[in-house]
């Protein structure tokens, strides 16, 4: 079994005390079969043999996802997931030569917050990643569709209100400037919303405060879910109230806006940076361009992007 194989076998099994460790060998890895991610490296002179501790692993700018190939595998690609943008900006790309582990990794996170797949009717509105084509959400999404209630589907239009009087236990996942469009619904049935982020230049974008206050009365329910993902991760937190969590393989550091190499205590605000260990052949250490704060229970919240950030479509509302 190669390292890679390794890996993947022994992810779902990394907890407090081995994630440093385990993100140490994987930069390993990555440094010398990530062309991309060693050139940066080196540039900021920090390659592999001064990298000894866990909190001097370099962060990869999410901007070369835009511009390069960020492969640590030479396997073949299944898939390429491209970000969501407004019309002409340049989409980032993730090159996917696994896509049954994307799904296991997506499975298994929702299975811990939410339970088996199986106990529910997924009803998806999601028209902006439908039209742009090549989402990872979309792919998500439709994976989760295999497992669950036989009438799972997506929907464009108003006909979702007539589905979730059809059926129970239901998760929405949708766009939050869909969820706005939808008419008031009231319904007795077992409905938990799951809103994935943006207006796409829809609508003008509010708090993330503001938006669940409006669906909370719209869809008649105690709290609105969120999920934060991206095109550049394998990996998904879930959060209620604009506090997120991660799964064990990953974790969130948050450094200073004008210097990012250096971190920050927790409840102190600033650039995000994210470690997603399910991502083995691409780059599983990346400096976002969202703004957010850690909180002490390794939770956190995101507050908004970097004012000079593309808009993107993955739960971040300013």
């Amino acid at each position: 079994m190669d390292f890679i194989d390794d890996f993947k076998s022994s992810l779902f099994h990394i907890n407090e005390e081995t994630f440093e460790d385990s993100s140490l060998a994987l930069f390993d890895f990555q440094y010398h079969n990530n062309q991309i991610y060693k050139s940066y490296c080196d540039s900021i002179k920090k390659p592999a043999r001064k990298v000894k501790e866990f909190n001097s692993i370099p962060f990869l700018p999410i901007e070369f996802f835009k511009s390069q190939s960020v492969r640590s595998s030479r396997k073949t690609i299944q898939n390429t997931f491209k970000s969501s943008g407004t019309t002409g900006a340049t989409r980032s790309s993730h090159y996917v030569t696994d896509l049954d582990f994307y799904h296991e990794v997506c499975r298994k996170i929702f299975y811990d917050f939410f339970g088996k797949l199986e106990n529910y009717t997924l009803i998806a509105l999601l028209p902006s990643y439908l039209e742009q084509g090549n989402s990872s959400l979309i792919s998500m999404v439709n994976n989760f569709m295999k497992y669950s209630e036989a009438n799972s589907s997506f929907f464009l239009d108003r006909e979702i209100h007539q589905k979730i009087e059809s059926s129970n236990n239901i998760i929405l996942f949708g766009v939050s400037y869909a969820l706005l469009d939808l008419p008031k619904i009231s319904t007795e049935k077992k409905l938990t919303v799951i809103e994935t982020g943006g207006m796409k230049g829809r609508k003008k974008e509010i708090t993330r405060m503001e938006l669940h206050e409006v669906l909370r009365e719209k869809f008649n329910v105690q709290v609105i879910w969120s999920e934060y993902g991206m095109t550049e991760i394998f990996s998904q937190a879930y959060g209620q109230n604009g506090v997120f969590k991660l799964p064990g393989w990953s974790s969130v550091k948050i450094r200073e806006i004008n210097d990012p190499f250096s971190y920050l205590v927790d409840g102190k605000s600033g650039g995000i940076n994210l470690i997603d260990l399910a991502n083995i052949e691409s780059c599983a250490f990346i400096e976002t361009k969202d703004i957010g704060i850690v909180q002490k229970n390794e939770s956190f919240e995101v507050l908004g992007r970097f004012d000079n950030s593309d808009v993107r479509g993955c739960n971040l509302l300013v």
